[in-house]
């Protein structure tokens, strides 16, 4: 005897061996023996064989016309040996019956499973809806295929041009359009960001990384509403004639200097930061503007402002106008230039000149700034400022070290990038340059003193705090934003609080507005601030900030890197010379190219070694490199220029992801961190040196 039966959901067949009550061991056409059970039992034949059975039915199955079968099993549950009676007009055979259920079975929109080997027809207007989605999904799947091989042949679909980015970065994964890019980059055994560059959706590696920045921080576009420029109170005309020193790129000034000698003798420097705070109120749809953005985007060759142009143009401290500024004078005793006395107003600032690194860092040296030499403009006001800026530095190294910090190393090398037409210069730019000393120690100076002004006052304001934590050395120096003074050990300042960057970064133009109340209000600022004491959102503001500079961190170094690669390109360079900075990673000595050579011997930090450059990757921005001879051991300046040890960041010890030079300056460096250095490194590392401003937009 030949049984017909379901196990786990499929059919078999077999020659019984034995029974025992309701249990039958039966051998299959493979040797394999089962237990069935006799409710598993759906038919018992003699003949034929039972792989012949098998066989029979699936033939069976494939010509009996579903349409049909349905018409007659009515409406009324059923037996599938019951319909076969009424379908074959016959009692059915083995195989006939067989074959039946197997029809039934393969078709579920038909007919409904109830038990086993029985079946109720499915309505018809639910027949209907199921036939009409499994057409739907056929005509789908021809046009999914066609969407496949039109990628394939290297053209896009037209109706995934407008999804391009869309597909690549924030994809609907059950849309056709994106299962057929998947598809086709299955077959052609590549990445998504590839095929996409290949037809056309994305036209090159930079816009493929600057839009899947844009699509994430700028969903809506990186345009600005139609503003209207906020009128500005009458302000008292300063007697000063004050200058900005930017790079020439440079176009939202947000500082300039001046420099006054009194009757006395004694010497008056002003220190005057644009003010967007006396237009812009907290809560205005200006305010929403900046709040939203919270900083200005650096990428190089490019920048996303944080307020639109005509705003930035009516508050920018542009020469030849007089401005609206918010100026701190430090009233100094030329004996020792020791500061007798300091002054916060909000007054109109004539603006002399924009002066530009390019044109004065040949000229402003430390050798002609001691024996007088050179023709520049303010040149005069130039060396009080280097007086009393070595001074000030002095102070801030003694106040480190009390913190038990190693002195700043002032003598490392930036980069800066230029991209003009596609072609990118990256140019190297030393550390500690007087301009940029000047610049950093006075911006550090009115960001301390403006931070003691909002604590005496009993405003809160947003602070920048290192040191002093609990953990471990890591710990304790890492910067966190705060929102009370407290020291900044590696500046070597009692309080920090960012103050002179408010036309690009929004944490500034909250702590000028908080340092105007305590300007106008006196003892009562703390009722006349925008921010009250403890005010919640205040905190929130330092958390929206903290999300969004570490975005725009992340895409500048990205940018960076992939200036980097294109430099490589620019410049044929396959020979290139580097130095060792920790382990198996190394930076190039031309540009600031951070790669890691897996496998490479054991050299001290500061090794000379020239490379050979195989290949780079502008999508995923990697490098392929081979070791071609050390050249030459450290010396005592190689090592002074390279990080210490405590200073390698995680993203040196991940090897990939830091283009540029990567420790801190005396503003931490940052897009808008270094007291106003555009377009610099984020990681923020101990051994802060200048608080500049920024070499390259």
């Amino acid at each position: 005897m030949n049984l017909f039966f379901e196990e786990s959901g499929d059919f078999k067949a077999g020659v019984v061996l034995s029974q025992q009550g309701e249990a039958y061991q039966v051998e299959l056409q493979s040797g394999k023996r089962s237990k069935v059970k006799s409710k598993d039992v759906l038919l018992q034949f003699t003949t034929p064989t039972p792989q012949q059975l098998l066989e029979d039915a699936q033939h069976i199955a494939q010509q009996i016309e579903l349409d049909f079968l349905w018409e007659v099993a009515g409406q009324e549950e059923f037996g599938f040996a019951e319909l076969g009676a009424e379908y074959f007009g016959h009692a059915p055979l083995p195989a006939e019956a067989a074959g039946l259920l197997l029809s039934l079975h393969t078709a579920p929109i038909y007919f409904y499973k109830k038990g086993k080997g029985r079946y109720k027809a499915a309505p018809e207007a639910s027949l209907k809806a199921a036939q009409a989605g499994i057409e739907k999904k056929k005509q789908q799947a021809l046009v999914q295929a066609g969407y496949v091989e039109q990628l394939k042949a290297g053209q896009l679909p037209d109706v995934m041009k407008p999804l391009a980015l869309q597909l690549l970065f924030k994809p609907d994964k059950n849309s056709l359009e994106y299962k057929a890019l998947e598809a086709a980059c299955n077959e052609l055994q590549t990445s998504p960001q590839r095929l996409m560059l290949t037809v056309g959706g994305v036209a090159s590696p930079k816009q493929l990384h600057l839009s899947k920045f844009l699509l994430e921080f700028f969903p809506k576009g990186s345009g600005f509403p139609k503003i209207v420029i906020p009128a500005v109170a009458d302000l008292p005309l300063a007697p000063v004639q004050a200058f900005s020193i930017d790079d020439v790129t440079t176009t939202e000034i947000d500082d300039a200097l001046s420099v006054q000698t009194l009757a006395d003798g004694k010497v008056r420097i002003g220190i005057h930061i644009a003010a967007p705070g006396l237009g812009i109120k907290r809560g205005d749809a200006l305010d929403a503007i900046a709040r939203q953005r919270m900083s200005t985007v650096y990428m190089p060759g490019d920048k996303i402002t944080m307020l639109p142009d005509e705003l930035v143009e009516a508050f920018t401290l542009a020469e030849g106008k007089n401005c609206p500024a918010l100026s701190l004078y430090a009233t100094l005793d030329p004996a020792d230039w020791s500061v007798v006395s300091t002054e916060t107003k909000a007054e109109l600032v004539p603006i002399s000149a924009n002066l530009r690194h390019n044109t004065l860092d040949e000229l402003v040296t430390e050798e002609n700034l001691a024996s007088d030499a050179g023709d520049y403009p303010h040149k005069a006001d130039i060396a009080v400022l280097w007086k009393w800026i070595q001074v000030l530095e002095q102070g801030r190294m003694a106040k480190r070290e009390s913190f038990g910090l190693r002195p700043e190393q002032n003598n490392r090398v930036d980069f800066n990038f230029y991209v003009e037409d596609e072609v990118v210069t990256i140019a190297r730019r030393k550390r500690g340059a007087p301009l940029d000393k000047i610049v950093a120690e006075l911006m550090i100076f009115a960001n301390s003193s403006w931070g003691k002004l909002m604590a005496d006052h009993g405003v809160p304001g947003i602070y920048r705090a290192q040191g002093g934590g609990s953990g471990g050395w890591a710990a304790k120096m890492q910067v966190r934003m705060v929102t009370h003074a407290a020291p900044h050990q590696g500046l070597g300042v009692d309080q920090y609080a960012w103050s002179t960057s408010p036309l690009r970064r929004y944490t500034d133009l909250v702590n000028q507005w908080q340092i105007l109340a305590c300007v106008e209000g006196g003892v009562a600022a703390p009722l006349v601030a925008p921010f009250k004491p403890r005010d919640a959102d205040l905190f929130a503001i330092v958390s929206g900030f903290d999300a969004a500079y570490a975005g725009y961190g992340d895409f500048q170094s990205t940018m960076e890197r992939y200036w980097c690669l294109r430099w490589l390109q620019q410049e044929q360079a396959r020979q290139v010379e580097a130095a060792v900075l920790k382990d198996e990673i190394l930076r190039l000595a031309e540009i600031p190219l951070i790669i890691k050579l897996p496998g490479m011997q054991q050299l001290a930090r500061g090794t000379q070694v020239k490379l050979d450059i195989i290949r780079w990757d502008e999508v995923d921005l990697t490098v392929e490199a081979r070791l071609l001879e050390v050249c030459a051991a450290p010396g005592a300046d190689a090592l002074q220029q390279e990080p210490d040890e405590d200073e390698i960041s995680e993203e040196l010890d991940a090897a990939m992801d830091m283009p540029h030079e990567v420790v801190e300056t005396a503003a931490e460096v940052a897009p808008a961190d270094q007291a106003d250095r555009e377009g610099a490194p984020l990681v923020e590392l101990e051994g802060a040196i200048q608080d500049t401003k920024p070499l390259a937009e």
